[in-house]
């Protein structure tokens, strides 16, 4: 940190590992919003294209768990090296698919590359931030979402336009390379420093917890729980809103391309302002525990409203979308913020994985129950109102099993303690 003031390097490094999940979200919209292109070359149905995001979320789901212990033995430079390097060139492979079978298996790829993403940014913050300023970082990287999902309506739209779908592929590859090299001249772990430990206020932990130790905590499975839920309800809108207003609302590529990205813009203020007011209320002197709470409370309260999506026309709908993306993205940087505030910062990634591994599941179960229904005719109407009860569900799921915000001791009983 020489010749530079710390608290500047440090959000740098927010908005460094931000720039890595914007091109994620770039990378996994491409299916998405080019699938009326792609169609006319591989014909999918509702089933399939269900299929090609379950495809992306399995391989997704055991890598998050496994991209966790990853990054925790790696460290977080050489871990997210590894990560962002092999999903560009799975993002790139899907350009040479000429089949369903091949579009899976880039699918598979990409999700396997993707799932260590977050656990990384999640190591990151723990390294870098200390907890008054945590769930602001968060809410920085979180908006890296929205910023690459905003992108990649009207940037596909551009290159459906002057060249075809399979140049969308190479392309966006490309990005997460350049980014690579950014990330290897530019961060550096603070635990290279012999003052890091001091510097943030953490005291000794573990180097490593067991997964089944990490089970035996209800903490664990009610932050995994509540992620099964809520991404539930996210990837189906982040996979299926392009199609939705293709399908239902006769929506063409450019119209996707010039409207599709507005819900995404929500989605980043959610991100800012979740993790920000959050960030304010403990700064305020208000307990963790209940900054956390009302933040997230506040979040999962708007959901609902997209029950209201097939009732309304599609200017109204685009606004309620754009609400629940806010509250979403909101609710999605504090659940990811809490790994860091109760476990030892050397096993965050292992824990942020497991959290990450439920909600990937949760994105399967639902979106392949969306396809089915969609297919037989129940329409989204049912499809959004069972999408619009998950958070307040996983709200009330968090209450129950983490009364109190504070750092969990890792003894055999896995009993709490005032310390690590």
């Amino acid at each position: 940190m020489k010749g530079e003031a710390e608290p500047f390097r440090n959000w740098r490094i927010a908005f460094l590992v931000s720039a890595a999940i914007a091109v994620s979200y770039l990378d996994r919209q491409t299916l998405p919003v080019a699938v009326s292109a792609i169609a006319k070359d591989i014909p999918l149905s509702n089933e399939q294209f269900s299929t090609l995001q379950s495809a992306f979320l399995v391989s997704y789901a055991f890598m998050y768990a496994g991209g966790g212990k990853l990054v925790d033995t790696l460290g977080t430079r050489l871990g997210f090296t590894v990560i962002m390097v092999f999903w560009s060139l799975a993002c790139a492979s899907h350009a040479l698919a000429t089949s369903f079978a091949m579009l899976a298996v880039s699918r598979f790829l990409l999700g396997m590359g993707e799932g260590g993403g977050f656990p990384a940014a999640t190591r990151a913050v723990a390294e870098w931030f200390t907890v008054n300023h945590r769930a602001t970082a968060m809410g920085i990287i979180n908006a890296g979402t929205a910023a690459g999902a905003v992108v990649a309506p009207p940037l596909i739209a551009i290159i459906l336009t002057t060249l075809n779908w399979r140049w969308i592929f190479p392309i966006t590859g490309g990005l997460g390379l350049l980014w690579t090299l950014w990330w290897r001249r530019t961060y550096f772990s603070q635990n290279d420093s012999a003052n890091a430990d001091r510097a943030l206020n953490h005291i000794a932990a573990p180097d490593s917890a067991r997964w089944m130790d990490l089970l035996r905590l209800r903490e664990s499975w009610g932050l995994i729980f509540a992620k099964f839920l809520t991404d539930a309800a996210w990837y189906f809108y982040l996979f299926w809103l392009p199609k939705y207003l293709y399908d239902a609302r006769g929506f063409n590529v450019k119209a996707v391309g010039t409207f599709a990205w507005i819900p995404y813009a929500a989605a980043g203020l959610g991100c800012l302002l979740g993790g920000g007011f959050s960030s304010y209320l403990v700064r305020r002197r208000v307990s963790l525990g209940s900054a956390r709470k009302i933040a997230l409370g506040l979040s999962a309260a708007v959901m609902p409203t997209v029950i209201l999506v097939t009732h309304v026309p599609v200017s109204w709908a685009l606004a309620i979308f754009s609400l629940a993306y806010f509250g979403q993205q909101s609710w999605s940087t504090l659940i990811m913020v809490l790994p860091a505030d109760l476990f030892p910062r050397r096993i965050v990634g292992s824990i942020a994985g497991l959290v990450g591994f439920g909600g990937a599941i949760g994105g399967i179960a639902f979106g392949q129950l969306a396809g089915y229904l969609l297919d037989h005719g129940f329409g989204y109407g049912l499809v959004f109102t069972l999408a619009g009860t998950f958070h307040v569900a996983a709200f009330l799921l968090i209450l129950a099993t983490i009364p109190t915000v504070r750092p969990l001791s890792l003894q055999r009983k896995m009993s709490y303690s005032g310390a690590w």
